[in-house]
């Protein structure tokens, strides 16, 4: 069976510096796929890439056996893969509700309140500050409206990079536990994080990026359990 997502040796560059030195990985519906990896290794630039932010050079992205690797990224998020992008980039002068409505622009169903209540569910924080404006909110509470606008674009592949980045450690156990929810709600996963901590125990499989390329790939259990995958990045 093919997977939900299958990229094959992906060349990516910002102007003549590639930055993507033949990427491949696959996930399958249903899973927990991270990206673990050092500043600089290629982890964000891989989710740019699939979202057609940072259109790939060569190689291949298929998405549910298709080619989406020269679609524009409005397409790619018609065709249900959304990106909470590296540093949350939350509309500040906006409300919280105006940014989780945005997140629905291309959107002409008839179920996007329900999803606005699933949101909240997740998220009671974002109900609370539903007309606070963004750019007044805390750094976890962007990130949860980050997540929280990604979802109601009504996701099949919802790719988070860095959820953790710049938060506390308490505000980090509550965004993991949203993140399995909502995998258990039947949302795959691609999880870019640089805490391989919390990615390894929310996840079923990973790769290991160094310098644009796969430097390891495996069950999460095993990526644990690697001597160099411990010490590079589990400080142990």
């Amino acid at each position: 069976m093919a997977a939900l997502l299958e990229v094959e040796d992906i060349h990516t560059f910002y102007g003549s510096i590639e930055a993507l030195k033949g990427i491949s990985l696959e996930v399958q519906e249903g899973e927990v796929v991270t990206l673990i990896g050092s500043n600089g290794a290629g982890k964000s630039t891989t989710l740019r890439s699939i979202s057609g932010l940072s259109s790939p050079r060569t190689g291949s992205i298929r998405y549910k056996g298709e080619e989406i690797g020269t679609l524009p990224a409005q397409e790619i998020v018609r065709l249900g893969i959304s990106l909470s992008p590296e540093g949350r980039r939350c509309f500040q002068r906006m409300t919280v509700r105006e940014n989780l409505e945005l997140g629905a622009y291309l959107r002409r169903d008839a179920n996007i309140s329900e999803d606005l209540d699933r949101v909240f569910s997740l998220f009671p924080r974002l109900q609370e500050r539903e007309k606070q404006k963004a750019g007044t909110m805390s750094g976890g509470e962007q990130q949860m409206l980050a997540m929280g606008r990604a979802l109601m674009a009504n996701p099949v592949l919802l790719m988070l990079d860095e959820p953790s980045m710049g938060l506390a450690p308490i505000l980090v156990d509550r965004i993991y536990e949203t993140v399995a929810e909502i995998n258990r709600q039947g949302t795959t996963i691609l999880l870019v994080e640089q805490n391989a901590n919390y990615a390894l125990d929310v996840s079923s499989r990973g790769y290991v990026l160094e310098t644009g390329a796969v430097a390891l790939a495996g069950d999460s259990k095993s990526l644990r359990d690697d001597p160099e995958v411990q010490k590079a990045y589990l400080g142990t």
